[in-house]
C-alpha cells in the first residue's frame, strides 16, 4: 500500500475560500480514485494561504483486474445490430463472444477482460483533472488558456510512493510540471525544497515557519490572543469569524499589541471596532467590565528581530489613519438631526414596485402605532416616533462607509439629540432578531417597531408575489417571518395577524403603490399566515413538536392567533401522546376511512344529523349522547381558551368508540340503518374537528 501526496502552490487565495477549496479538492480526488476502481484508507486536506494540500494513505500499487459481461443481441439478428454491439464492447468478430440460452432465445454475450494499469499512471491523470475541475467562487484567467484558478499557479508537487507522478498543468504560456518541490514561509523560510512523503512535506515545512492545518493555526492565534490580553489585564473581546479569516491569512502567527490614540476613545465601541476588523483584521480588547480598552490585538505572519515593535508601530500609524476618518463622520453625523435627514429617505428606493424608504417608513409608523396596544405596556407615540426615526442613519455618513452599523448609530445620533432612551433603543433594536441566535427584543417600544417593520415587509413582497421559491430568499422573507413569530411568542403577543396584514395591504393601497381589491387582499393573508405556519413548524421542531400537529390545526381556517395556535398545539400533542388520544386517533382513522370508501361509492356525503328512533343498539345511543356532550363541553372549552379541556372533552369518546366498534355492524343490511350508522361516523369526524383536523396527523395508518 502506498500514500499520495498532492500540494498546488500559488499566490495567498483569499482566505474565505481557502477551506472549502480544500475539502472540494479532497472530494474531486477521492471521487476520481472510487471512479478508478482504486480503493484507499484514508484522505485528508488541508490549506495554507498559499496552498492546498491532500495526502492519500492505503493506495494499492496497481488497479485491480476487471471482468466484465454484456449482454448483445439474440442470435440470428441483423448483421448491423451485431456490428454495432461488437464496435461498442471492442471486438472484431461475433466468433469471441459467447452465446447463452435465455428464456427469450439464444444470446450473444461479451466477457470483457481489463487489465488494471499502474497507479501511477491513472493518479496523473486523476490529479491533473482534479486541479482543472476545481470550482471557485471566483477566478482568473491564464493568458490565452481556457484554464481558469483563483490566484497565479506556481507548482504542483505530486508525489506516489514517494516517486514523482509524470503531468502538467499546460497554462499557456508555460507549464506546470508535477514534481516533489514545494516551497516555505515566503520570509521566515524562502527557497525551494523536496521533499518524499506527507510526514518528510508536513515535518519541513514547520521547520521553513509554515504551520499546515488551518485549525492548529486557529488555536495558536486564540491562545496568543488570550495570553497577550491577560498580560495587559485585559480580555479578548470574542470574534469568532475574525478568528477564522485571519488564520486563513498567516503561515506563522504571531500576536501583537497595539495602542488606541485616546482621541477616538470618544467615538462609539463598535464604530471602533467595526473599523478594526473591517479594514485591518484586528482584534478588540476590552476591560474586565466590558468596556473597550485602548488597545487592539493584530496577528503578524513574520517573527521580527524587534519583538514587533516596527511592526505594531505601523499598525498603529495605519488604525490612526482609519479612526480619523471615522470620528469625523461621527462628528459630522452628529451635525445634523435624524429629523431633518428623513427627507432624504425619499431619494433611496427601497424596491421598484414598493417605493422608497421613506414611503416604507411612513408605512412601519403607522403600524407601528397600532401595534403598541397590543404589546403589554405599549406607548403607541413612542412607538411612532421610533418607527418615524428607524431609517434615518441610512443617509449618514457613517452607515454610508459600514453599512453593518445601521440601527446602532441610529441609536447613538438619537441619544445624542435627546430622544428618549426607549425610542434610541427601539431603532437599534427594530432589525432584531436577525437569525436564531439573535436576541429577541423585549421592551415594549423595540417589540412594536420591530414587529412592524418585519410584518411590512413580509406583506409587501407577497403583494408583488416575489415570494421565496426552493433555496432562493433575495429578500430574506424566511428571516423576517421567523422574526415576526418569536417577536411574538416570546413576548406572549395576542395578535390577530389575519387582520394586521389586511390593515398593511391598505396602507400600500393609500399609497398607491399596489392594486389591492378586497379578493387580492383576502387570498394573500390567507397564503401569507400559510407560509407563517410553515415557518412556526421549523421553529417548534427543535422542541419536538410535529409539523403535522400545527396542520390539523391550522387547517380549521379559524386560527391567527400564533400564542393561542401554540397553546392548542401543545395541548394537542399531550393528548395524542396518552393512551386515550392514541386510541380515539386511530377510532377516527376508522371512521374517516369507512366514510370516505362508503361516500365514494354512493356518490354521496353523510353528514348530518342521525335519526336517534332508527337506533337499533344501545352502543348506537350511548355514542350519539356522548357525542352530543363532547361537542358542547369542546366548544365551551375551546370558548373559554382551555384547550386541555376541549380535548378531554374528546378523551371521553374513548369508551363509547370502542363499544360501537366492537358490537355495531356500520354496513347494516337495512339501508336506512346504514345510512344512519354512517351519519354517526361523520359526526365521529365533525365533533373531533371541532377542535382539529385529526385527518392531517401522520403515523401509522
Amino acid at each position: 500500500m502506498a500514500e499520495l501526496l498532492v500540494e498546488i502552490f500559488s499566490e495567498e487565495i483569499p482566505a474565505r475560500m481557502q477551506v472549502r477549496a480544500s475539502k472540494d479538492l479532497e472530494k474531486l480526488i477521492a471521487d476520481g480514485l472510487k471512479a478508478a476502481n482504486l480503493e484507499f484508507s484514508e484522505i485528508a486536506s488541508y490549506s495554507t494561504p498559499r496552498r492546498l494540500t491532500v495526502v492519500v494513505d492505503g493506495l494499492p500499487l496497481s488497479q485491480p483486474d476487471l471482468s466484465e459481461e454484456r449482454k448483445g443481441p439474440k442470435v440470428g439478428a441483423p448483421d448491423k445490430a451485431v456490428e454495432g454491439f461488437l464496435k461498442s464492447v471492442g471486438l472484431s468478430s461475433i466468433d469471441e463472444c459467447e452465446q447463452r440460452d435465455t428464456p427469450k432465445g439464444a444470446v450473444y454475450f461479451a466477457v470483457i477482460e481489463r487489465k488494471g494499469r499502474p497507479s501511477a499512471q491513472v493518479l496523473s491523470e486523476i490529479v491533473r483533472d482534479a486541479v482543472r475541475q476545481l470550482p471557485w467562487p471566483k477566478s482568473m484567467r491564464f493568458a490565452d488558456s481556457t484554464f481558469r484558478w483563483v490566484r497565479p499557479l506556481h507548482s504542483i508537487l505530486a508525489l506516489f510512493d514517494g516517486t514523482v507522478l509524470a503531468g502538467e498543468i499546460d497554462l499557456n504560456p508555460g507549464k506546470r510540471v508535477f514534481g516533489n518541490e514545494t516551497h516555505g514561509h515566503r520570509f521566515l523560510g524562502p527557497g525551494v525544497f523536496a521533499v518524499e512523503n506527507f510526514a518528510d512535506y508536513r515535518a519541513k515545512l514547520r521547520e521553513r515557519y509554515v504551520i499546515l492545518e488551518h485549525d492548529e493555526r486557529k488555536a495558536i492565534i486564540l491562545k496568543q490572543l488570550e495570553e497577550r490580553a491577560a498580560a495587559e489585564g485585559l480580555v479578548l473581546k470574542p470574534d469568532p469569524a475574525l478568528l477564522d479569516e485571519v488564520s486563513g491569512l498567516v503561515e506563522w502567527p504571531v500576536v501583537l499589541i497595539g495602542k488606541i490614540d485616546e482621541a477616538f476613545m470618544e467615538v462609539p465601541p463598535e464604530v471602533l471596532t467595526t473599523s478594526m476588523r473591517t479594514h485591518q483584521k484586528y482584534f478588540a480588547l476590552e476591560t474586565v467590565d466590558g468596556l473597550m480598552a485602548p488597545r487592539f490585538a493584530v496577528v503578524a505572519n513574520m517573527v521580527a528581530g524587534d519583538g514587533g515593535k516596527a511592526i505594531v508601530d505601523g499598525n498603529e500609524r495605519v488604525l490612526r489613519a482609519r479612526l480619523s476618518d471615522a470620528k469625523f463622520f461621527w462628528d459630522q453625523d452628529r451635525s445634523t438631526p435624524l429629523e431633518e435627514r428623513l427627507d432624504d429617505l425619499a431619494k433611496i428606493i427601497f424596491h421598484a414596485k414598493l417605493g422608497s424608504v421613506a414611503e416604507r417608513v411612513d408605512r412601519i409608523a403607522a403600524l407601528a402605532d397600532a401595534l403598541a396596544e397590543h404589546v403589554p405596556g405599549g406607548d403607541s407615540t413612542l412607538a411612532r416616533r421610533a418607527a418615524q426615526l428607524a431609517k434615518a442613519d441610512l443617509v449618514t455618513e457613517m452607515v454610508g462607509e459600514f453599512p453593518e452599523l445601521q440601527g446602532i448609530m441610529g441609536r447613538y445620533y438619537a441619544l445624542d439629540q435627546d430622544e428618549e432612551d426607549l425610542v434610541a433603543n427601539a431603532i437599534a433594536e427594530h432589525y432584531s432578531p436577525a437569525g436564531p441566535a439573535d436576541d429577541c427584543p423585549t421592551a415594549p417600544t423595540s417589540v412594536a417597531v420591530s414587529l412592524a417593520e418585519k410584518i411590512d415587509t413580509l406583506a409587501g413582497f407577497w403583494l408583488i408575489d416575489e415570494k421565496p421559491t426552493g433555496s432562493k430568499d433575495p429578500f430574506a422573507l424566511r428571516r423576517a417571518a421567523l422574526g415576526v413569530i418569536r417577536l411574538i411568542l416570546e413576548n406572549g403577543l395576542r395578535l390577530p395577524l389575519g387582520h394586521v396584514f389586511a390593515e398593511q395591504f391598505g396602507l400600500y393601497a393609500e399609497q398607491k403603490l399596489v392594486d389591492v381589491p378586497v379578493e387580492k387582499a383576502t387570498d394573500t393573508a390567507l397564503d401569507l399566515l400559510a407560509f407563517l405556519a410553515d415557518r412556526l413548524k421549523v421553529h417548534l421542531r427543535e422542541e419536538g413538536v410535529g409539523h403535522d400537529l400545527i396542520t390539523a390545526l391550522f387547517s380549521l381556517g379559524d386560527e391567527d392567533d400564533l400564542v393561542r395556535l401554540v397553546a392548542r398545539v401543545e395541548a394537542l400533542k399531550t393528548f395524542l401522546d396518552s393512551e386515550d388520544g392514541s386510541n380515539l386517533l386511530t377510532a377516527y382513522r376508522r371512521a374517516a376511512n369507512i366514510l370516505r370508501i362508503e361516500e365514494k361509492k354512493d356518490g354521496t356525503s353523510f353528514d348530518g344529523e342521525p335519526d336517534d328512533a332508527i337506533f337499533e343498539l344501545a352502543e348506537e345511543k350511548a355514542l350519539a349522547s356522548a357525542l352530543g356532550d363532547a361537542a358542547e363541553d369542546a366548544n365551551a372549552a375551546r370558548e373559554a381558551e382551555d384547550f386541555a379541556g376541549a380535548m378531554a372533552a374528546l378523551a371521553g369518546l374513548r369508551s363509547p368508540v370502542d363499544a360501537f366498534f366492537e358490537k355495531v355492524t356500520v354496513n347494516a343490511d337495512n339501508d336506512a340503518l346504514r345510512v344512519n350508522r354512517l351519519k354517526l361516523l361523520s359526526r365521529i369526524r365533525a365533533t373531533m374537528g371541532l377542535v382539529a383536523d385529526f385527518g392531517q396527523i401522520e403515523g401509522d395508518k
